[in-house]
């Protein structure tokens, strides 16, 4: 039996696609009426004293050591030390919502939720699965695809995973996205689908023409009936290095494609401002027709899922992300044109030796973008490959795959790139 505020939110939801593509425990997930919403009404109406978070208050503030603050001056106890609001500090939402808007100037006029704070892209690709994806209810994603999709789908929740040929012939393959999509809906009468672009690993984003064609394909899909999740993990936002490259995520357009299109964004920080470890994400969702209302009931759902995982995110990168964002210096944005530049010098490195060298066992997927590009092995295992490679020549690259050698050319040094790509062109041959 549910619990009845699992009830409150269900019923809120009922009859949208929220309501059909649950998985169980999407179903049963609610926000609790305890100490955390308690201590909210506390910090609202307790005038006289406020008895309910864990905290030593000292003058009306949070303690915190002169060991921690003195390296730390310029931020108040609260904003290092204290607790976090579960959904994350409300104005860095809306920094990060404002600034969504600007990278992508197709959301401005759409109704979509307050992005939500996670611990990290994982945690945020993670929940969304807790709330959508169980043994009946599978998730779809490209070939090659980041590891963790599989462990989060499979080991996690118990999902199947399934896969579409992400290249042939040295380009997109939109044939395989769409024979996979449409056995999904075929079989379910729902597909969940999750793109990453630029993708980890092979690098790639969608041109204009390429991003219309997917975009067309899921709204074809939904009006015939079908209910579609669609996830864009935007980890590597931004960091494209062609002109015929889409520029807005795809949560743009699918975020009020049609009713039966539920569409959630997972971004952050992490790679698109150079803070790896701050450990900060963002959850957003989109559907055409949505009330405040239903998208309310869908962030508690996922507020739920966070104070049942790890109560709240770190509190000191959400407080400096905001600061650094808020800074009417422009420093913030300066220094991260600069950081990507020197992304792209590598990529530019990288494309100029591997279009002027060939190998029969080693041959580049397509990639245009991000922080990686990949190697389709042919003939010969991926995972002997990485072997050699680190054994013989002390290069470390990752095995995808039994077929796909991903080399993260964001960690090499602009100086290392041609022989470093060269001993992988040489240690491939000699196997």
């Amino acid at each position: 039996m549910l619990n009845p505020l699992a009830q409150e939110l269900n019923d809120i939801l009922k009859g949208s696609s929220a309501d059909f593509l649950f998985s169980d425990f999407g179903e049963r997930i609610y926000f609790p009426n305890g100490i955390i919403a308690q201590s909210g009404e506390a910090k609202k109406f307790g005038y006289a004293a406020n008895g309910t978070i864990g905290t030593t208050i000292i003058d009306g503030k949070p303690a915190m050591l002169n060991a921690i603050h003195r390296h730390v001056p310029e931020f108040s106890s609260a904003s290092l030390v204290g607790y976090a609001p579960t959904a994350g500090n409300p104005d860095l939402r809306e920094a990060w919502r404002q600034d969504m808007i600007r990278k992508n100037p197709s959301l401005e006029p759409k109704n979509f939720s307050q992005p939500v704070l996670v611990p990290g892209l994982t945690a945020g690709i993670s929940y969304v699965a807790d709330l959508f994806l169980d043994s009946t209810k599978p998730l779809l994603a490209a070939d090659p695809s980041w590891d963790n999709y599989a462990l989060i789908a499979e080991a996690r929740r118990n999902a199947p995973f399934h896969q579409f040929k992400m290249f042939s012939d040295g380009k997109f393959d939109f044939a395989s996205l769409e024979s996979a999509l449409r056995k999904e809906c075929e079989a379910n009468g729902s597909a969940r689908l999750l793109l990453n672009f630029p993708q980890n690993p092979s690098g790639y984003s969608p041109t204009r023409e390429e991003a219309k064609k997917i975009v067309a394909l899921l709204k074809e899909l939904a009006e015939a009936g079908n209910k579609i999740l669609a996830i864009s993990d935007d980890a590597y936002f931004g960091l494209n290095y062609e002109d015929a490259i889409e520029p807005q995520s795809l949560f743009a357009y699918t975020c009020d494609l049609h009713p039966n299109i539920l569409a959630v964004k997972i971004d952050g920080p992490t790679k698109e401002d150079f803070v790896w470890g701050f450990r900060a994400g963002f959850v957003t969702f989109g559907c055409k027709g949505f009330t405040k209302e239903q998208y309310q009931a869908l962030v508690t759902k996922l507020m739920g899922t966070i104070r049942s995982s790890v109560s709240c995110s770190s509190t000191p990168p959400q407080s400096f992300l905001l600061r650094a964002m808020t800074d009417e210096s422009e420093e913030f944005e300066a220094e991260k044109l600069e950081y990507r530049a020197v992304l792209e010098d590598r990529y530019a490195k990288v494309r100029a030796f591997v279009n002027s060298h060939s190998s029969k066992v080693v041959e580049p997927l397509p990639f245009n973008s991000g922080y990686f590009m990949s190697f389709d092995v042919k003939g010969k295992d991926a995972e002997e490959l990485r072997k050699k490679l680190l054994r013989d020549y002390g290069i470390g690259t990752v095995s995808i795959n039994s077929h796909t050698l991903r080399v993260a050319f964001s960690s090499l040094e602009a100086e290392q790139i041609d022989e470093v790509y060269a001993t992988i062109y040489k240690a491939a041959d000699e196997l």
